[in-house]
């Protein structure tokens, strides 16, 4: 057994151990760690955001853990084994490599998409959208939902066309504005979002990343402000706070 699998089976070993001998461990089910589980992938995110090495090791071992205590209390309710789990995944894999484990040929890294989706159908999918979990934050939904329908052919040809749909879904929302009719706008809104999305993910560009980082950014000069006004923000005149957020621009540069 080589290094990488006898730390994972310490690991293994380790959460029998927990589950067996620990008050807190022996309590967890299913549905208590899911919380805990979508908070540590949100920790991994933002590692990978600020490109933190060390921060991603650490929240992939967090990972691990919550994976395989998963698969312990399905070993312990009977349902599935780890063994299971990982053969299973590995089958998928296989299967869905054709141009590795197989005779098809691929020229690009759109044909391996297509390809999987090809085989997801015959498996016995019945949409190419069944893959996208419901519970998805919206943007990142909107990103999967376009890339799954594009290996259909549902895609625009070019992105100057993708732009055009901006900018109409952009006078649509003026319109709907001009209107004051409150859902018309939320619509348009939302379309004008999802063209938005869509000329991101032309320009490979990951929109969720891309809004995260100027949230973080946001509120450097925000804290900025804060930690150097000389009186309380409340008495602030909006020009005095924008001088002193440029002054944060200038720094970071």
């Amino acid at each position: 057994m080589d290094s990488t699998a006898q730390a994972f089976m310490r690991l293994v070993g380790i959460m029998d151990d927990l589950r067996l001998k620990c008050p807190w461990d022996k309590k967890q089910t299913i549905h208590t760690l899911r919380k805990l589980t979508i908070e540590e992938m949100y920790e991994l995110v933002d590692a990978i955001i600020q490109d933190d090495y060390n921060g991603i090791k650490e929240e992939i071992g967090d990972l691990f853990l919550h994976l395989v205590f998963y698969a312990k209390i399905g070993q312990e309710k009977n349902a599935f084994t780890l063994e299971e789990s990982l053969n299973a995944i590995c089958d998928k894999l296989v299967k869905r490599h054709p141009h590795i484990y197989g005779d098809t040929n691929v020229d690009s890294e759109e044909d391996v998409k297509k390809n999987w989706e090809q085989i997801k159908l015959a498996e016995g999918k019945k949409s190419v959208l069944g893959g996208v979990p419901n519970a998805l934050p919206a943007v990142v939904k909107a990103y999967r939902l376009q890339e799954k329908t594009a290996t259909v052919g549902f895609e625009w040809d070019k992105i100057d066309d993708v732009w055009l749909k901006v900018e109409e879904e952009k006078n649509e929302l003026v319109d709907a504005v001009a209107s004051g009719d409150a859902v018309h706008i939320e619509e348009e809104f939302g379309d004008l979002m999802f063209a938005l999305i869509n000329y991101a993910r032309f320009l490979k560009v990951d929109p969720e990343a891309a809004l995260e980082k100027v949230n973080k950014k946001f509120k450097r000069r925000f804290e900025y402000i804060e930690s150097h006004a000389e009186k309380p923000l409340q008495d602030m005149s909006l020009d005095e706070m924008d001088a002193l957020w440029n002054i944060s621009k200038t720094l970071e540069k």
